[in-house]
């Protein structure tokens, strides 16, 4: 791809974009005129259905070299048959206790992006657009003459270690650590390594596309602000020699691949307002109390995709970023809770206010609807006694939160499969909680 090793963006959330590689590449007046400049052909990807209303529809007209309908047919993807990219109901376990993982591991063989994707928890059907599932990835090696398209949900990506360069038919996106990516179903897209071996967080969403969330009381100012997304700038490959491209895709919560005998990243020019993006969360602007208490996590949401119930999310991408705690006579930590949503949490850097030791980087932890869970017994009893200084929490510390209004099954490679990863003894960190009460001292 051209200019890869120093990618252009375009700033905006939901913007409608147009880029070219090629001056004059985009035609003129029309989206697909009989003839397109430099002979290149008209194709357009629908993320949302024609009939959407105009402020929810999303398509991308594409300017490629050749059309991506010109490859062999698709077959079971015989190099992923061992994948766990996957909600299917036989790989699934619910259980209601308390979760965590140790780092999860890193592969000992050559492992790509796709080949590394695992799937920890989730539920639903992506046949009928219903759904999420939290994924890891944990990966060692460049996709090669690769490509990988999700035809059933949406990609967030979290990096927790080493840069991604990733390459979509859009142009290139170079994310790091502390930077999300999120890649709409259909995209292709291909992971390289700068840094040698890697690791990180998903959310797979099935139904509906991210979006910011409303801000409310909050008024016009705040959390993730639409500028500071970043969508690629057209760039391309023409390569039609050599040894085949292999595509991937997962269809229905299967594997399958295609060969071509051209590079899928050819689109010369596009315009639209479907394509992939990446935020840095250093720029979310936090918002807390100054005064006592404190207010609910949800002031953290950096996206959301919304539910068909008003005020209930799908899914929420929630971060805690290094902040100041002011609160006056308020125990500064989460509270214990019980919660009608699922929690997945994972650590990017740091630590968490919540947990003296256990939950560290490329960790996790889930919480499931109304489990019981909050501060652990060490950390309770050093916040009950902490003189209450204005601090700044955690200035090294990055965790995040994916939450949702569904109910989750835990995969058996999660449980089972994931070698030392998965803590058996987490739940003994709530063992010991003193019993304070005493109806005699007020």
């Amino acid at each position: 791809m051209t200019n890869n090793n120093d990618p252009k963006y375009q700033s905006g959330f939901g913007n409608e974009f147009a880029s070219e590689a090629l001056e004059g590449a985009l035609p003129e007046g029309q989206n697909s005129p009989q003839n397109c400049p430099y002979g290149l052909y008209a194709e357009q990807i629908s993320g949302t259905a024609f009939t959407a209303p105009r402020a929810a529809n999303q398509r991308t007209w594409f300017y490629r070299i050749r059309p991506s309908v010109s490859h062999k047919p698709y077959v079971s993807a015989t190099s992923l048959k061992t994948s766990r990219f996957s909600v299917d109901p036989t790989t699934l376990v619910a259980t209601p206790n308390q979760l965590r993982w140790s780092p999860f591991s890193i592969p000992d063989q050559p492992t790509t992006f796709v080949q590394g994707l695992k799937t920890v928890a989730g539920t639903g059907d992506p046949s009928i657009r219903s759904g999420i599932a939290v994924v890891i990835y944990a990966a060692n090696a460049n996709m090669t003459r690769e490509a990988f398209y999700n035809a059933d949900g949406d990609l967030l990506i979290v990096p927790q270690l080493g840069r991604l360069e990733i390459c979509t038919e859009m142009g290139p996106i170079h994310a790091k650590p502390t930077e999300i990516v999120v890649i709409p179903r259909g995209i292709k897209f291909a992971v390289n390594l700068p840094d040698g071996p890697s690791r990180g967080y998903i959310l797979e969403t099935f139904d509906r596309h991210w979006e910011l969330p409303d801000l409310g009381p909050i008024g016009a100012n705040g959390l993730a602000n639409p500028r500071d997304f970043l969508a690629p700038v057209a760039s391309f490959e023409d390569i039609d020699t050599g040894k085949p491209f292999t595509i991937f895709a997962k269809y229905q919560d299967k594997m399958f691949e295609l060969e071509q005998g051209h590079s899928p990243f050819d689109v010369v020019a596009w315009h639209g307002n479907y394509y992939p993006y990446k935020y840095d969360l250093g720029k979310f602007n936090a918002v807390n109390t100054v005064t006592f208490d404190h207010p609910d996590p949800s002031i953290f949401t950096v996206l959301t995709v919304k539910s068909a119930n008003p005020g209930v999310a799908l899914a929420d991408f929630v971060i805690f970023p290094p902040r100041w705690m002011v609160a006056e006579n308020t125990f500064r930590p989460p509270w214990f809770h019980r919660n009608c949503m699922s929690e997945f949490m994972g650590l990017i850097s740091g630590g968490y206010d919540a947990k003296a030791e256990g939950f560290v980087p490329g960790g996790a932890s889930l919480h499931s609807a109304f489990s019981a869970h909050g501060p652990d017994t060490t950390t309770f009893i050093n916040a009950s006694k902490e003189v209450l200084k204005p601090v700044k929490l955690r200035p090294d510390g990055l965790a995040f939160m994916f939450e949702t209004s569904l109910m989750m099954h835990v995969s058996k490679w999660a449980l089972e499969d994931c070698g030392t990863d998965l803590q058996k003894e987490y739940y003994s960190v709530w063992q010991g909680m003193p019993k304070r009460f005493n109806q005699n001292k007020k």
